[in-house]
């Protein structure tokens, strides 16, 4: 199957999706999509794996089928706004399309709709849609700037206060991903397999060691108006404590 064009361009602009479907066809069909676009997915048939997946994984946007058999999709969705501490986009699969179930699910948090049967032309652009709209992919024009910090995607440049902090290609490339993410846990496995283009589960103390760089280069430190948090047996969130520094 052709890989979709308008797809993710490069590592750091790699998506991570969790899909919720318990029709083993519909959530084979749409893994090969998403995955034959570029993307990263894994998929889940009952809400109690997803759920506990999304406790330990940081994923960029989710997919969920509306009907399960021993859940609903609005209840889900309603843990994912309650319980998670990022905005994640969700994308809706569902045979309903009265206004009444489309103004409940959207009241509730849905950000989309995928009206079933489902065309991979249709639901590659939806995904695309709602990746637009993440912060992940907010300096996707290539040029990102916080505070004294600016970013160049182009040239994979850091500039502070003007001056390059001579980063390399990987540096940058997590730099990046963080920056885009201020405020948002990144689980290990999804800083891997974004930056390094790793598998999950692999033991490795490449993340933890150029996190450690990078807090150095860049000075990420609270006095500096910035923290760059490790979080036990989960990932990292990068914090800004100061919006002039």
């Amino acid at each position: 199957m052709m890989a979709d064009q308008g797809g993710p361009i490069g590592r750091a602009d790699v998506l991570r999706i969790a899909c919720l479907e318990d029709d083993p066809m519909q959530s084979t069909l749409l893994q090969e999509w998403l995955q034959g676009a570029g993307y990263v997915c894994r998929a889940f048939a009952a809400a109690d794996a997803f759920i506990r997946e999304l406790r330990q994984e940081s994923y960029d946007l989710l997919i969920m089928d509306w009907e399960l058999p021993q859940s609903s999709g609005l209840e889900v969705l309603g843990w994912v706004r309650n319980e998670l501490d990022w905005n994640i986009p969700v994308l809706f699969l569902t045979h309903r399309d009265s206004e009444q179930d489309i103004v409940e699910a959207l009241e509730l948090g849905a950000d989309d709709f995928l009206s079933k049967p489902i065309s991979q032309p249709i639901a590659l652009a939806r995904v695309r849609a709602l990746a637009r709209r993440n912060a992940r992919i907010s300096g996707r024009r290539g040029v990102l700037e916080l505070g004294h910090f600016r970013l160049e995607r182009e040239s994979k440049t850091l500039l502070y206060q003007g001056e390059d902090r001579g980063l390399t290609e990987k540096e940058f490339q997590l730099a990046w991903i963080l920056f885009c993410n201020v405020g948002r846990l990144l689980s290990r496995d999804h800083l891997l397999e974004t930056v390094w283009g790793v598998g999950p589960g692999l033991m490795t103390r490449t993340v933890d060691t150029h996190m450690s760089r990078l807090r150095r280069k860049l000075g990420l430190l609270p006095e500096n108006g910035w923290r760059l948090k490790a979080v036990y047996h989960q990932g990292y969130r990068l914090e800004q404590l100061s919006t002039g520094i």
